[in-house]
C-alpha cells in the first residue's frame, strides 16, 4: 500500500527563538535556513548582528529542505514542498503581525536556499517589509518563467549579496533578482563578491547591522547628521 505525500510537509514545524520575546520587541527577524540545515543554525548567525534587542525567529524546513530540487528548476518539480515552504514563511509572518509587530517592522532574512525562499516570497507577497536580505540565493523557477508579480515592495530596503562563481547561484540570477525587486519598488544592494564561494563574509554581516540601525532610526524618527 502507497501513501500520498502530504500536501503541506512544513505545516506546524517548529518555530525557534532568540533575542527577546515576541511582542516585546519592536523589531523582529524572521531568519530561514539553507538546505540540509536547519534553524538553529541559521538562528545562531543572529548573534554576529549584535542586536539583542531584536527578536529573532527561525522556522524549520521538514526534513531540513524547503524543497528538493535546484530552485532553477520547474515550479511544478519542487512541489507540494514549495507551496508549503511559501505557507510556513506567511504563517510567521502573520504570528509576527498578530503579536504586534507590522511587516514595516520585521526583517526577512535568508541564506541559500533560505535566501531563494525569502525573496520569492517577498515577491509574492508584496507590501513594505523593514528590511529583506538574500545571502547566496535567488528568486526561484528556471530561466524563461515569467517574472509578473502584482506587487508592491513600497520601497523595502534589500540587500542582496553573493560570490561571482558560486556552485549554486549561478551570477545572471543574482542580477535577475536584483532587477526583478527593484521593478516592484524596493530599494536593492546588490554586492557581488568575487572568488568568495557559497558562503557568508563579514562584508554581508556588517551591511546587515546597517540596515537594522537604519531601520531602528526610521523607527525613532532620528537622522544621521
Amino acid at each position: 500500500m502507497t501513501h500520498a505525500p502530504l500536501a503541506d510537509p512544513h505545516r506546524g514545524r517548529p518555530i525557534l527563538q532568540a533575542g527577546q520575546p515576541l511582542g516585546s520587541a519592536p523589531v523582529v527577524m524572521i531568519m530561514l535556513h539553507g538546505r540540509g540545515a536547519g534553524a538553529s543554525s541559521i538562528l545562531a548567525l543572529a548573534v554576529e548582528f549584535n542586536r539583542p534587542d531584536l527578536t529573532y525567529l527561525a522556522p524549520q524546513a521538514a526534513g531540513n529542505s524547503w524543497y528538493p530540487y535546484s530552485f532553477l528548476a520547474p515550479l511544478a518539480q519542487n512541489e507540494p514542498y514549495l507551496s508549503s515552504a511559501l505557507s510556513a514563511v506567511g504563517a510567521t509572518l502573520k504570528t509576527v503581525v498578530e503579536a504586534g509587530v507590522p511587516q514595516a517592522e520585521t526583517v526577512l532574512l535568508g541564506f541559500s536556499q533560505g535566501a531563494c525562499l525569502a525573496l520569492e516570497f517577498a515577491a509574492r507577497h508584496g507590501g513594505r517589509f523593514g528590511a529583506l536580505v538574500g545571502l547566496s540565493g535567488g528568486l526561484i523557477g528556471p530561466a524563461d518563467i515569467p517574472r509578473g508579480y502584482a506587487t508592491d515592495l513600497d520601497g523595502s530596503a534589500t540587500f542582496i549579496g553573493c560570490s561571482d562563481v558560486d556552485a549554486h547561484i549561478p551570477l545572471a540570477r543574482v542580477h535577475e533578482t536584483a532587477q526583478a525587486l527593484t521593478q516592484l519598488g524596493a530599494a536593492v544592494t546588490e554586492r557581488i563578491y568575487p572568488g568568495m564561494g557559497h558562503t557568508v563574509n563579514a562584508d554581508e554581516i556588517a551591511a546587515i547591522r546597517a540596515l537594522l540601525d537604519d531601520l531602528h532610526l526610521s523607527r525613532s524618527g532620528g537622522s544621521m547628521a
